[in-house]
């Protein structure tokens, strides 16, 4: 049965790392659920590309954390941080494309 990422997910979150990009973190509390995620490959170029409307050079890194059970996603912002057009100064809401991804 399918499973929404938000409900394996312990914390799924976006912020700013520097006024031109955004880190997504999807850290989880249990290493089963991590592994399944994992497993899933969901978290690749051409699907964070789909999800965000963005080109594959617009992404700088998708780590895997194994120790740490977290996955860490770095894109190029469309718009910098507080510039005219900026509709999320923080970046804190831009994990919300993730949120509904069903995991097998």
């Amino acid at each position: 049965m399918s499973v929404a990422l938000k409900d394996l997910a312990k914390v799924l979150r976006s912020k700013n790392s520097g006024p031109f990009q955004i880190t997504v973190d999807v850290l989880f509390d249990d290493i089963s659920k991590y592994e399944r995620v994992v497993k899933a490959n969901i978290f690749t170029e051409e699907n964070i590309c789909k999800l965000y409307n963005i080109k594959k050079e617009d992404i700088c890194n998708i780590v895997f954390f194994d120790r740490a059970m977290g996955i860490k996603v770095t894109t190029n912002r469309k718009v910098s941080s507080g510039t005219c057009g900026d509709r999320d100064v923080y970046g804190a809401q831009q994990h919300a494309p993730l949120l509904d991804v069903l995991i097998p």
